[in-house]
């Protein structure tokens, strides 16, 4: 992998931090009935920072954010955010799951303002929605209603909504994934604009690679369930677009690996090899460590009837 390419990668439990991390998860386990889901996963977050989880489906990386939000509990380990353990819902923590769940009966200011409707803080919430309409996207559609929104407009709103909440750290679930793949990308490129303006910790599940590397400071990856981390990829920060995307191929592999890896430990084979197509580069195989082993690429069988 070039150097300009090479993230830094490890093993196992991520890096600790020097300074005190936003959000702290130590050793958290779950399991739904007798399947464990999360095997004594830890992290931590800085403030300010948007770390995104990485895994095959059905791993737990939603199951994570739910713990996280209260709505389910840990059967082990605990959850601090600035030093402090919290327990059940949280209003540090504001939740965006991957449909936008706008409700069809009220108009889109209606539906951003949901916080303040609740708290009793409506008034703040419609002046400070307003305010952010312009920057969402969504100047003219404050007394539309969701019908009358295209897809990306909906999930904006959604977005919005989530942005309004006073919690700190936002946990995104795969809020992408139901759209198409240009309307995904204008998207993406939408919340890397969107990032320092928004001035938020940003938990992100995803199971698009391309999306990790594109929006993270950081990306985990998860084996299969029960879960634990496998790897760690700190994402170069210079120069995001779309361009920097297409030349990120080594991140790319070594995403794959770690997740290929943790797949065939976790079926007990061991993992296939791969290389790139129309070249020589060696190709690379887990071999029962986190580290690529080089393996000499094989000959092609001679077939019957061939010199």
């Amino acid at each position: 992998m070039p150097a300009s390419e090479r993230a830094a990668v490890s093993a196992g439990e991520p890096s600790c931090f020097q300074e005190s991390p936003r959000l702290e998860i130590r050793n958290l386990s779950f399991s739904y009935g007798k399947k464990p889901i999360l095997n004594r996963v830890s992290l931590k977050v800085r403030e300010g920072e948007f770390l995104s989880l990485l895994g095959p489906s059905g791993c737990g990386k939603s199951t994570i954010l739910k713990l996280l939000t209260g709505v389910l509990s840990p059967q082990g380990g605990s959850v601090l955010v600035d030093g402090k353990e919290t327990g059940g819902v949280c209003e540090r923590f504001a939740y965006m799951p991957q449909n936008d769940l706008l409700f069809p009966w009220k108009t889109i200011l209606e539906n951003v303002c949901l916080y303040g409707k609740i708290h009793g803080t409506m008034q703040e919430a419609e002046r400070e929605a307003r305010e952010n309409f312009p920057l969402f996207g969504l100047s003219g559609y404050e007394d539309s209603y969701p019908d009358a929104l295209s897809g990306g407009m909906r999930q904006r709103a959604a977005f919005l909504r989530t942005a309004l909440c006073r919690a700190d750290i936002l946990l995104l679930d795969e809020p992408f994934g139901a759209l198409d793949v240009i309307t995904r990308g204008e998207m993406q490129d939408w919340l890397l604009h969107m990032r320092k303006k928004l001035g938020r910790t940003v938990l992100l599940v995803t199971h698009d690679m391309d999306e990790a590397i594109y929006l993270s400071d950081r990306i985990l990856v998860l084996n299969p369930a029960p879960a634990g981390i496998v790897g760690e990829i700190a994402v170069p920060q210079a120069g995001r677009s779309r361009e920097w995307l297409y030349e990120q191929a080594g991140l790319r592999r070594e995403i794959y690996r770690l997740i290929r890896g943790g797949q065939d430990e976790a079926a007990g084979t061991d993992a296939p090899q791969t290389a790139a197509a129309n070249t020589n580069a060696p190709q690379t195989a887990a071999a029962g460590t986190n580290a690529p082993q080089t393996v000499a690429p094989a000959k092609p069988e001679r077939q019957e009837g061939t010199p």
